[in-house]
This record gives structure tokens, C-alpha cells and sequence, in this order.
């Protein structure tokens, strides 16, 4: 049985959700390979827009199963690397998926599942939603999460809560960049951030979070000038730019939008 439910509607809104209830959504095996497949499919199809990622039952995830860790502690470190490497590039592929990426996250958000929120490019929160970074308090450490979740939060926020394992509260992960909003209504907060999305070019949104990552923390010199102006030079020439600036000039609805 999946670990996931996949929904796709006619207007391309793509519907992911973590549906191991009874183990409050936490990862195994079975689930990281499902979630790597189901994007890998998600981000190639030029009929999905938008993808909204969300937990069944009463959490979002609760970061490891522990009967998967249990099995973990009981193989070599070479077993352990491989398996944690597909993990790693799990998170990369929600990353770095050209689709827009919403999460709505309730109740528990622990570990692996702060990894998947950080690779979320909005994130919304009920006010109950609890939080944290708790690998440490298991001997462990958050690394395979650690480049998204240190990109989201930044250097500060992640010295304090990947060294003290504290849990945090969803006011606490709003402040550190963590989550966008707190809405006890996750769909309805969802709704006007999906139009937002369906409103836009679907490749100008691929573009922009492809450069986004691409300027990131470098130093502004010859070579990123070259890069931006080379990207918009692109976007300018491209069928997407000509619609959308006839579309404006003309005063009707692009055609992305219809």
C-alpha cells in the first residue's frame, strides 16, 4: 500500500498527502521512496501548476519512524549512508522541483518533517502546530535535512534549535522564517496562494525559483550580473514573455490564466 495519496485536479493543482496516520506520518523506506517517485513524476508533467503537500490524521510528520531507525542502528555505516543519501536526495527533488510547493502543516512537525516544510516554498501553520529539530535529544544529528532547513531558518535559528533539540511553537517558526502563515483554516488559506500561482507563468514560476537558488548567498560580481541579465534576456525572448506582455498591452487575460 502507498504511504502517499496523490489528487490532480482539471485546473493542474496537485494534492500530496503523507497518509501513514496511525504512525503520525513519519518516514520509513516505503515513504521516501513514494514521495521520490511522486515528485519525480509531479515536477515532469507540464499539466501540474501547483502541488499543496499535507499530512493525514492528527500530524503532519513526526520526522523517523523508529522501527526504521531501529533497523538502521542494526546495519553497517555503509548501509546506513545509502539509506540515508536516498533520503537526501528525496528532499533535494521537492527542492528543487520547477512546480510551486505549498505545505500545510498541523499538529506534529518533527525532524525529517521540518526537512520537507524547509523545502516548501510557502508554508502554512495551524496555531496548534508543534515544532522541532530533536535529532540531538536521540543522539543524533538533523544532517540530511540540514542545507534546507539551515537555508530557511538561517545560521542563528539553527545553532539554537538543531544543538538544544527544544521544541517550538507555531508563533516561534513564523519568527524564524520557517512557515509563512497561522491559519486554523489550512485549505482556505491555501486557496488565494494556489490562484496566485495559477495567475502566473508556469515557466516564468520554474525560472524564478531556479534563480533564486542560483543567486543565493553570492557575491554580487561580473559573473552574477551576467547570470540575471542572461535570465531575462531569455525570458523576455521567450513565448511565456511575448504572451505575457501582449496579454498586459491588451488588456486580457494571459494564457496561462484562462
Amino acid at each position: 500500500m502507498s504511504t502517499l495519496t496523490l489528487d490532480i485536479s482539471a485546473q493542474g493543482i496537485a494534492r500530496v498527502t503523507l497518509n501513514r496516520p496511525d504512525r503520525h506520518n513519519a518516514f520509513d523506506e516505503a515513504m521516501i521512496a513514494d514521495l521520490s517517485q511522486t515528485f519525480a513524476v509531479l515536477c515532469d508533467n507540464p499539466a501540474v501548476r501547483v502541488v499543496v503537500l499535507s499530512g493525514a490524521g492528527e500530524s503532519f510528520c513526526a520526522g523517523g519512524d523508529l522501527n526504521w531507525m531501529k533497523r538502521a542502528a542494526e546495519r553497517s555505516e555503509a548501509e546506513n549512508h545509502a539509506d540515508a543519501l536516498k533520503l537526501a536526495q528525496m528532499l533535494h527533488t521537492l527542492n528543487t522541483c520547477p512546480k510551486p510547493l505549498i505545505g500545510l502543516i498541523h499538529g506534529t512537525c518533527f525532524g525529517g518533517g521540518v526537512g520537507l516544510a524547509a523545502c516548501c516554498d510557502i508554508v502554512v501553520a495551524a496555531p496548534d502546530a508543534r515544532f522541532g529539530l530533536t535529532e540531538v535529544r536521540l543522539g543524533l544529528t538533523p544532517a540530511t535535512i540540514s542545507p534546507f532547513v539551515v537555508a530557511k531558518i538561517g545560521v542563528s535559528a539553527a545553532r539554537r534549535y538543531m544543538l538544544t533539540g527544544e521544541r517550538f511553537d507555531a508563533d516561534e517558526a513564523r519568527r524564524i522564517g520557517l512557515i509563512h502563515k497561522i491559519n486554523p483554516a489550512l485549505d482556505a488559506a491555501a486557496k488565494p496562494l494556489i490562484e496566485a500561482f495559477l495567475q502566473s507563468a508556469p515557466g516564468a514560476v520554474a525560472d524564478a525559483k531556479a534563480l533564486i537558488r542560483d543567486v543565493s548567498g553570492r557575491e554580487v560580481d561580473a559573473a552574477v550580473l551576467d547570470l540575471t541579465a542572461s535570465r531575462i534576456a531569455a525570458r523576455r525572448a521567450s513565448d511565456e514573455g511575448k504572451e505575457g506582455i501582449a496579454s498586459f498591452l491588451e488588456k486580457r487575460k494571459s494564457g496561462w490564466a484562462g
